[in-house]
Order: C-alpha cells, then structure tokens, then sequence
C-alpha cells in the first residue's frame, strides 16, 4: 500500500484503476476499505485515490494542536500536488464529503465534479453536537471507544434494514471501532471535534459551480434527507438520489444502488466534457 509524508506524518492510501482520477474519502470511525465495493467497479475506468483518515486504518496520528476541516482539505491537495494530479474529481462520504467541500472551494480549477454522500457542511445541530461531544468525552477519558457504546455507534451509523438482513455489516464494524488502539484515540476525539464543531459553509455553497450530486441513504437519522436537499438546493443545477435501506453508509449497506448513481453521474459527465 502506498505511502506519503504529509507535515511529517505517514499518510497510507489506496491508488487503483487507470484513467480519469477520483479522490475518495471515507466517513469518520471507518477506513478506506469502506469503498472496497465502489472500487471493484470505478477502477475498472477510474484511477482512484483514497486516503486512510488520519488515525484511521494505517494512517498516522495527528500532531498536537487544533485541527480544523480545512487542514484536512489542504492535506488531501497537498497528496494531490505530490502526485502530480492536477484535475481530479472528489467523491466523499460524511467527513469526507465536508472537507471534500473545503477541496472544492479551495481549489476550484482542480476539482471537475463533486458527490457529497452522507454529509453535511452546515453547523451540527446543537442537539447533536452536544450528545457527540459527550461521547467524545467519554472515549477520551477511556483511552478506547467503550463496549457500551458500540452498539448505539451501530445503529447511528446502519439502518435497521442493514442490521436485520446483512449483520456481517454491523460485526465487520464493531470490530473495527475495537481496533482503535490508545495511541489512535486522541486524534479519533481530535478529528470528532473538528468534525462537529465544524464551520459553517452553506453561505460558500452557492459558489460551486462545477456538476454535483448529492446521495444519501433514506433511513440516514444523523444526516437526513432533508440536509441534503437543503445543499442541494444551494449548488446551481445539483441532483440528489436517495437510497433506500440504507443508513449512514449506503456505500457498504447497498453498494450496486450507489455505485449506479455513481457511474452515471461520472459518465453523463465525462461525455458532456467531451461533446
């Protein structure tokens, strides 16, 4: 698996497929095999790009000090810089898809479509922010992600569906949230507060002009169908596909409805650039 030095630290990704170029993040408490589905099919067209999280899967840990989104973002160019990838399109999921936003709106020139999943670039609610702020309290002081809270980060992220009729789903999960070792845990609160004390750039959105469609799974309860309308609505001529029986995830939960969308909206694309 290849490797990058990023600010003095190791950042593992994946680089499959040949052809036009897609930088994929992954949603926060996964890796990049959270995309294994998508890129059996996008690589057979696609050169793919995708970045462990730092802290995740093989990525190092973050160094002391805040970490907004938008570090994240530069992060991300600066792998794209290194490689020499100068055009590319940004597929992200959850936190991949707010600082795949902070990309877009970086770096404009670079970026040639955008699918947001999952995600949300307003402010967290506070409700919300202020219950995952606790369980970010929680995992701090335990220097793990307590047993007790597996279970409700599982049906946070799966719908009910996923849960009941594909349960290797939910264990291939669970046994990931156990892996984050003591060493991990500090950038995995860093990152979760970053992530939900995030900025707000819906006001920014407006400023996208480039095709962008956003996908969400129906039973999504942390980030529901009516966020994503609300950004799309904001992002001249942005499309939304909802997919049914799937939560947060829809990418594992139903791969074949996702990656349809997908390599419909990047092939509508590749051939009205070429027409």
């Amino acid at each position: 698996m290849p490797q990058i030095e990023i600010k003095g630290k190791t950042l593992h990704y994946a680089d499959e497929g040949e052809g036009p170029v897609l930088l994929m993040g992954h949603s926060y408490l996964w890796d990049r095999h959270m995309w294994a589905d998508q890129l059996k099919v996008l690589s057979g067209s696609y050169r793919c790009i995708v970045p462990d999280l730092w802290g995740h899967g093989r990525s190092d840990i973050l160094p002391e000090g805040e970490y907004p989104l938008s570090d994240l973002a530069d992060d991300y160019l600066l792998l794209m810089d290194k490689l020499g990838i100068h055009e590319f399109s940004v597929i992200g999921l959850s936190v991949g898809g707010m600082w795949g936003t902070e990309v877009a709106l970086k770096r404009p020139q670079s970026v040639k479509s955008l699918i947001l999943m999952d995600t949300f670039v307003g402010e967290e609610p506070e409700k919300s922010k202020a219950l995952y702020f606790s369980m970010l309290q929680m995992v701090e002081e335990a220097r793990e992600i307590p047993e007790q809270m597996i279970d409700n980060l599982v049906s946070i992220f799966l719908s009910p569906a996923t849960i009941e009729k594909k349960p290797h789903i939910a264990e291939d999960f669970k046994t990931g949230l156990k892996a984050f070792t003591p060493e991990q845990i500090p950038t995995v609160v860093k990152l979760g507060r970053s992530i939900f004390g995030r900025r707000d750039l819906l006001g920014e959105l407006k400023n996208i002009s480039i095709p962008a469609h956003f996908i969400t799974g129906e039973d999504d309860h942390p980030r529901p169908v009516s966020e994503a309308q609300k950004m799309a609505n904001l992002i001249p001529g942005a499309k939304l596909s909802v997919i049914p029986a799937a939560g947060h995830i829809p990418a594992k939960e139903q791969p074949e409805a996702v990656n349809k969308v997908i390599l419909n909206f990047l092939e509508s694309n590749k051939n009205e650039a070429t027409a």
